[in-house]
């Protein structure tokens, strides 16, 4: 059953990979609007091929321009992030190196950005703004790293100099920062226990494919995406504040769904 749907899933992306990739390379050539919503059919789709349910609570921020801080737990973040919104990602630069998804990322436009090299910080961040200032949503995990999927790691405010330094640079001077919390809390129906977490979450030890294998053979994942109040940054605003206030804020959301508080409205 297991290598039933490894064919289904790389058949079904494989259809429709050929079917977006020509129109997004062309959207990318020419800058045009509808490259920031290919990416999201193709995470769906993704999704459905993988036997990830997303159950979406609350509603994405309209207001612009929009910082999304989503909690961290596995590389399937990815998919359900950019099934629910048309969004742009900030990742390591390593990640451009990366198989699969280096490609992916470097298709949905993400913003690469070198942590550890200062003189490249004042560059990162006006493209950071500049995609801000233009429309798009872009997306922090400022955890850092990948959690177990049981709880919130500690967030680095310094991750958070994204949104103060937009701020200075944006129409307005000011930025909505939107928490959003990914809780993996189903399995084939039934509701997904602490030690049975270690199927969606993906510690930086483990190699992808024993990951999608895994996740493969488990069967279907129930997953809760819950949007919180957004929290308008002004320029001058203190961003330790702001940390303070998203970190609140993500851990009450992922704290209930863990506790099976969406599953026992469904």
């Amino acid at each position: 059953m297991m290598w039933l749907r490894v064919i289904y899933l790389v058949v079904l992306l494989s259809l429709v990979t050929l079917v977006l990739l020509p129109v997004q390379l062309l959207a990318l050539c020419f800058d045009l609007p509808i490259r920031r919503r290919l990416p999201r059919w193709w995470h769906r789709v993704a999704c459905h091929g993988l036997g990830i349910k997303v159950h979406v609570h609350g509603s994405l921020e309209r207001a612009k321009p929009l910082l999304l801080v989503v909690n961290h737990v596995s590389w399937k973040d990815i998919m359900i992030v950019g099934s629910v919104a048309d969004v742009a990602f900030i990742a390591k630069t390593e990640v451009r190196h990366w198989p699969i998804f280096g490609v992916l990322a470097r298709l949905q436009k993400t913003i690469f950005v070198a942590r550890e090299q200062k003189r490249a910080a004042g560059a990162q961040v006006n493209e950071i703004a500049e995609r801000l200032a233009g429309g798009e949503i872009v997306v922090l995990f400022p955890e850092g790293t990948t959690s177990d999927g049981n709880r919130l790691l500690p967030i680095k405010s310094s991750l958070f100099g994204a949104a103060s330094s937009a701020a200075d640079q944006v129409p307005g001077q000011m930025v909505y920062v939107q928490p959003m919390a990914i809780a993996y809390t189903g399995i084939q129906g039934m509701a997904m226990g602490r030690y049975h977490r270690s199927v969606a979450a993906w510690p930086g030890s483990l190699e992808l494919l024993p990951s999608l294998f895994g996740l493969m053979k488990a069967g279907a994942i129930d997953v809760d995406v819950s949007f919180g109040d957004a929290i308008p940054f002004h320029r001058g605003d203190n961003r330790k504040t702001l940390s303070a206030d998203a970190t609140a804020s993500l851990r009450a959301m992922l704290n209930f769904s863990l506790r099976g508080g969406w599953r026992k409205s469904r």
